[in-house]
């Protein structure tokens, strides 16, 4: 057992795998335990280490299973959300798409269910990571075969696709579960394609390698499987043990996909047999019953999911926006809107921590021989290469601001140094690296390369005060030559 392929190893947490190992073992008082410890942090916590959406839509998995109908909307959502925010590629991509449809395919919502599994499928293969192909293979296999039951009329497609996958994805998983379920969909397939017996000796070896390593779920799915082709021999007694086995093994794993198709087949076969007669009319009223209650379940979660993924998604957009509005496009400084709004909370903050607030006003010297010479988008381009310049000179706390045209602001707070001398030695450092700045490759042989003349100012906690000042003491910089510091300072208190 320690030499089995692992599901999803490398791509979850080790404490939600136990979780996951604890319920394919039909040991649900334990997991669920399990479970509540690996939510005390939070459901929605994740280690940066892993990818969130893959271990989020896990977490779904494992409490659908569960039966925490609610927490696995949530936990689904939220992960379905983050899955939008970034371009599917890599191994835990296609675990989180093909996990999302196969439980998508669970709940009725079959729209999108295959087609997310089959995109998982190809973004695993462009991975080349074998081990997570097989495992999204035989996720999309089972929903095939599955479908394949229900839907007559797309049957022959259904049993070639899920073949072609389950012959695949057992060749290239490791012995494990994996494995062993797409030897028993393999086995499904070729019952469906009218190749009876090669699929019964198939049914059998996986029903074999299953029983050999206690695994519940291909076992179920084993016997499922010989229970069609007991049923298609017209050997129904051996049909229904087959089946209320494999029913059975469905229920010990909480697998409500398996559950629901388990039990239909069931029902049809003691239909047909007939005996004995009370016992069959009880089962097919408790599996009607069962229907009923799921396709309810069904419709309502999944309106609610479509929903609040929808209203999720349109937050995330309008924060979005809220955040461009903020910002400059150009250099990704913030804008003058932006300065207004978030000085004030800053400026608040360097007072109450005693310390002196700086701004630092810089205007381009030269600029307009750069367009007029060089051209706006090489002009362009000097602007964002200042802009750069200011965050490798600036603090990651400092306020960054793209003023108008090119004029640039830079409010200081939290100050390392001994903040009475914070902004003449941050302007300094700006006017050097700009003075030292290669420009050649923007500008070619430009007679007046850019410089920077920076006023700075110090004193009152008040943006408008400040800027007043600063704006004076570039005036002198200017006055004085450019490419030069110049300080106007009235620390709070003095007129």
């Amino acid at each position: 057992m320690q030499l089995e392929d692992q599901p999803l190893a490398g791509h979850i947490p080790a404490q939600d795998r136990l979780v996951r190992q604890l319920l394919d073992a039909g040991r649900f008082t334990r997991a669920d335990a399990a479970f509540d410890e690996l939510l005390a942090g939070g459901s929605n916590s994740v280690d940066s280490r892993w990818v969130r959406s893959t271990v989020l839509v896990h977490r779904a998995v494992l409490a659908w299973r569960l039966g925490r109908i609610p927490l696995a909307l949530e936990l689904l959502t939220d992960g379905w959300t983050e899955l939008d925010t970034q371009p599917p590629t890599g191994g835990s991509a296609a675990h989180t798409i093909s996990m999302l449809g196969f439980m998508l395919e669970g709940i009725g919502r079959r729209g999108p269910a295959m087609d997310l599994m089959s995109l998982a499928v190809q973004i695993a293969r462009e991975s080349g990571d074998q081990p997570t192909l097989a495992h999204c293979q035989l996720r999309e296999g089972i929903s095939r075969v599955f479908r394949a039951a229900t839907h007559p009329d797309q049957a022959a497609h259904q049993f070639a696709a899920a073949r072609e996958l389950s012959e695949e994805a057992q060749s290239l998983a490791k012995p494990g579960r994996v494995k062993r379920s797409a030897l028993a969909v393999l086995a499904r397939s070729l019952a469906g394609m009218g190749e009876v017996e090669t699929a019964e000796r198939v049914a059998h070896e996986a029903l074999k390698l299953a029983r050999d390593s206690s695994d519940i779920y291909a076992t179920a799915m084993a016997n499922w499987v010989l229970a069609g082709i007991k049923r298609s021999e017209g050997v129904l007694t051996e049909a229904r043990t087959f089946a209320s086995r494999a029913l059975e093994g469905a229920e010990n794993v909480h697998e409500s996909l398996l559950m629901m198709r388990f039990s239909s087949d069931l029902a049809e076969i003691c239909r047909s047999l007939g005996d004995p007669v009370g016992e069959a009319a009880a089962l097919r009223r408790a599996v009607t019953a069962a229907f009923s209650a799921v396709d309810i379940l069904k419709e309502g979660l999944g309106q609610a999911l479509e929903q609040r993924r929808v209203a999720t998604q349109a937050q995330r957009m309008a924060m979005a926006a809220r955040e461009a509005a903020l910002r400059d496009p150009l250099t990704g400084l913030a804008n003058r809107l932006g300065l207004e709004r978030m000085a004030p909370v800053l400026l608040e903050r360097t007072a109450a921590a005693g310390r002196i607030p700086w701004l630092v006003l810089l205007d381009v010297d030269w600029f307009k021989d750069v367009n007029d010479f060089a051209g706006h988008t090489a002009g362009d381009v000097v602007l964002q290469e200042v802009a750069n310049m200011l965050r490798r000179e600036c603090r990651a706390g400092d306020l960054l601001c793209r003023w108008a045209g090119d004029e640039f602001v830079v409010l200081l707070v939290d100050a390392a140094e001994d903040s009475r001398e914070a902004g003449p030695l941050v302007a300094e450092r700006i006017r050097a690296a700009v003075n030292a700045h290669d420009w050649r490759l923007v500008l070619g042989r430009l007679e007046k390369k850019p410089t920077v003349s920076i006023g700075v100012a110090a004193g009152p906690n008040d943006l408008d005060q400040l800027f007043a000042s600063a704006d004076i003491a570039l005036y002198k910089a200017k006055r004085a030559g450019r490419n030069r510091v110049e300080t106007e300072s009235r620390e709070p208190g003095s007129d």
